[in-house]
């Protein structure tokens, strides 16, 4: 008989929904959490156990965690979307928003293939307490050395995303009420060559200070270009690895790829978003099978509020990334990674 308690269910949900979105690694934290608390959770909540049904639930989980993602970035999805299918009826890649599109499917390849092949071998290998606990420790380091070392090209990003910011409401007003044109005027960022007269005859109309914002975010990140863009993709597949964070490792990739730590958040999130949607729909069969049987009511809780923490962890994030940098999150994952050794040591 398969095991899963609500209040099991409803902690695993929701710390997967934020530590989805936050940079401290969703996966570790659903590893050390159960190791940590032990008794029954430890027992019903085993990433290692062959057939495991809190697998197939934490990775089902992530279907409600890219719904959240589709929810909050719904506007740039249609406008991607939409990019992607006029470039394939037009057979050419002009305007941002195709870009950006050609952007995000080469850059989730390298990640789809490694996990297709190897999540398995990873799991069995390292999704165990002791392992997440170094490499959460290790991802505390990562995220304060790409606060610590960024590149000039990143800092200079900030600072005219800082200095556009100063300028309004005047300039987000030109924004809003002139549309995609002073979109495709207002800088933003240090990527302004993938503006294009395309862009602006592609139609989009920011009707908000907030969306006129995004779609400048989107042609700022399709200046970038495709191989900066495969590289920090290809940055996901130490996610593989528990405990290291995916958006994390994203936006320290980005930020050295001259990206503003905001963009850099940004462009993390869209590109998780298919990864995590596709993880978790391959998981889906198993939920609906005999791995499901007896947890499903579970399961639908741990999914709500997976999905509710993290909207409200992406929306608080990219508000908080503004100002505010990776720093505190990276300590926190040292601490905590420390922290978990030394118990993990004591209690063997």
């Amino acid at each position: 008989m398969i095991h899963l308690t609500f209040l099991e269910a409803g902690v695993v949900g929701l710390v997967q929904g934020i530590s989805e979105m936050f940079p401290v690694s969703s996966l570790g934290h659903n590893v050390l959490i159960p190791a940590i608390v032990g008794g029954s959770w430890a027992r019903d909540l085993s990433v290692a156990t062959p057939e495991s049904p809190y697998l197939a639930f934490i990775v089902g989980l992530h279907v409600a965690t890219a719904a959240a993602l589709l929810i909050y970035f719904w506007r740039d999805w249609l406008r991607i979307i939409g990019g992607f299918f006029s470039s394939v009826r037009d057979r050419r890649v002009v305007t941002a928003d195709q870009r950006l599109a050609w952007m995000i499917i080469l850059a989730t390849i390298p990640v789809g293939i490694v996990g297709l092949g190897f999540e398995h071998a990873f799991r069995v290998i390292f999704a165990k307490p002791i392992y997440a606990a170094v490499f959460l420790t290790l991802n505390g380091f990562i995220l304060i050395a790409g606060e610590r070392y960024r590149t000039r090209a990143s800092l200079a990003a900030d600072r005219a995303i800082a200095a556009a910011a100063t300028a309004a409401p005047s300039a987000q007003g030109e924004l809003v009420a002139a549309g995609s044109s002073a979109a495709a005027s207002y800088p933003r960022g240090n990527h302004q060559a993938g503006r294009t007269a395309a862009d602006v005859a592609a139609g989009n109309l920011p009707r908000t200070a907030d969306q006129a914002a995004a779609v400048q975010a989107d042609m700022s990140l399709a200046g970038m270009g495709m191989t900066p863009a495969v590289i920090i993709g290809s940055a996901q597949v130490l996610a593989l690895l528990a405990g290291i964070s995916r958006d994390g490792v994203t936006m320290v990739t980005g930020m050295w790829r001259g990206l503003s730590r905001e963009d850099a958040a940004r462009f993390a999130f869209l590109l998780a978003t298919p990864v995590i949607l596709a993880a978790g729909a391959l998981k889906v069969p198993d939920l609906l099978g005999p791995l499901g049987n007896g947890i499903r009511g579970q399961i639908i809780f741990g999914s709500v509020l997976s999905g509710v923490g993290a909207y409200l962890a992406v929306r608080f994030l990219l508000r908080y990334l503004r100002t505010r940098t990776l720093t505190p999150f990276g300590i926190y994952c040292v601490v905590a990674g420390l922290a978990c050794l030394a118990y993990l040591g004591l209690v063997k």
